[in-house]
């Protein structure tokens, strides 16, 4: 029988890349939710197999703004109370921190570019375990607290909480594995405002792209698969 996914997206470019085919292959038919297009409600998030909320340029802390974020964020939190797999990246993490109950604001500086991790104890112990000290995509302003009943996984000087997990298939990632790097203009390009504004250079970032890219992609789709293959355990 086929599993379903639902991938919450905020912005186009910010799919699920690598993850795509690694959820593919492991028998998944995988359908995008489009945030505030398609709207949320207490259900929208309990059904499928596995959900994957992915990141975007927006705070959890936005309500007034874009008041969707209320409903996703009760959406998310169903979804994790009812103890069923979910992951969430760098956006989707904070979501997951808020819906938890933790406090996510803006952290003291941009993290942006390509740079390693420091994983604790329990990240060594977790999927988290391949990256070592190799370095991940970062692109993200705002920091999230430890929600209660959960672990940290890994951390950098500047964001404390880089990673955490409620089980082994709930896991947040402030970091991003799943962006192939032979698609990272079009992230150099959607996101141009921030870059400029955070007086990051493009050609800097294509650069580590090019050179760190292939590594960095080749270890995140170890720990995808790696962590994927534990929720297929769970759901064994």
């Amino acid at each position: 029988m086929t599993k379903s996914c639902v991938a919450v997206r905020h912005v186009a470019f910010e799919d699920l890349g690598l993850l795509g085919p690694l959820v593919s292959a492991r028998g998944y038919d995988v359908r995008y939710h489009d945030a505030g297009v398609e709207p949320f409600d207490a259900d929208t998030l309990i059904a499928p197999d596995l959900v994957i909320v992915l990141g975007g340029p927006i705070g959890v802390y936005e309500t007034e703004t874009y008041p969707f974020i209320v409903d996703e964020i009760a959406a998310i939190a169903a979804r994790v109370h009812s103890n069923k797999p979910i992951l969430g990246i760098c956006l989707g993490a904070q979501m997951i921190a808020a819906a938890l109950g933790a406090r996510v604001a803006p952290g003291p500086v941009k993290e942006i570019g390509y740079a390693p991790l420091t994983l604790s104890e329990a990240g060594k112990r977790s999927a988290l375990a391949p990256l070592g000290g190799a370095p991940v995509l970062h692109w993200h302003g705002d920091n999230c607290e430890l929600p209660a009943g959960c672990e940290r996984l890994a951390s950098t000087p500047h964001c404390p909480v880089q990673a955490f997990a409620r089980a082994p298939t709930q896991l947040a990632l402030q970091f991003h594995l799943e962006t192939q790097p032979a698609r990272l203009e079009a992230w150099l390009v959607g996101h141009t405002v921030e870059l400029n504004k955070a007086g990051i250079d493009p050609r800097q970032l294509r650069e580590e792209a090019r050179t760190l890219g292939p590594a960095v992609r080749d270890v995140g789709s170890k720990v995808l698969s790696g962590w994927l293959d534990i929720v297929a355990g769970a759901q064994s």
